[in-house]
């Protein structure tokens, strides 16, 4: 896990999805099981309280950012006026703020009464997935099953390997079509953190567009 303490406040620290597995815990309960997500946020918020010396007293507010390959998380220390009262958080925080704390301002780690699940289901704004497959044959499945589905697919060989980019369009696609269409994917294909651009910078472009009807054609 990398570390990085912006101020006296506020600490931003990185996790890859390696390392939550590592520690005992899958994508999934970090994200839909509530004591497993908790769980694991205040295991690494010990582990920055001893690495970066960031002291949980009141309450936090957490922003939490899925990442290619893990979760980008950042923690501020609400400031609080001599009375007690908390000052707001700056714009850029208030958006996707996440509260932490209980009613007396106590330390947020020790009571959970009033805790919100630290970690929200998957965005599913997320419109662009990369998939990886030894060979090409792999995808003809795939192809004939999503054959009728608007979906923008291309196709690159890159490192020994094929990978098949996939975009979404939000005016054609609802969240729920992307779900369900994600989850055929999953059902064919192994999930890969390469990006678009990385395989348009260093991988050999195989079909720029409609890589699964050209599969599907050339191939089945």
């Amino acid at each position: 896990m990398e570390i990085e303490r912006i101020n006296d406040n506020t600490v931003k620290f990185y996790i890859s999805y390696l390392d939550v597995e590592e520690r005992g815990f899958s994508r999934d309960e970090i994200w839909f099981n509530r004591d497993k997500s908790e769980e694991l946020f205040w295991e690494m918020m010990d582990e920055v309280n001893e690495e970066a010396d960031f002291v949980m007293e009141g309450p936090l507010w957490i922003q939490v950012q899925a990442m290619d390959k893990g979760l980008e998380v950042t923690v501020t220390r609400a400031q609080l006026t001599k009375d007690g009262q908390k000052l707001d958080m700056p714009d850029d925080i208030e958006e996707r703020r996440r509260m932490f704390s209980n009613e007396d301002g106590a330390s947020a780690a020790t009571e959970f009464d009033e805790f919100e699940p630290v970690f929200n289901e998957p965005d599913t704004k997320n419109l662009e997935y990369s998939y990886v497959v030894t060979e090409v044959d792999e995808l003809i499945p795939l192809s004939r099953r999503l054959q009728y589905v608007p979906i923008e697919t291309a196709l690159y060989h890159f490192e020994g390997k094929y990978f098949l980019h996939v975009s979404f369009d939000e005016i054609l696609h609802s969240d729920d079509d992307i779900k369900d269409h994600i989850s055929v994917f999953t059902e064919y294909l192994q999930g890969s953190p390469v990006t678009i651009h990385r395989l348009e910078e260093y991988g050999k472009e195989i079909f720029k567009k409609d890589a699964l009807a050209n599969v599907l054609h050339y191939f089945g």
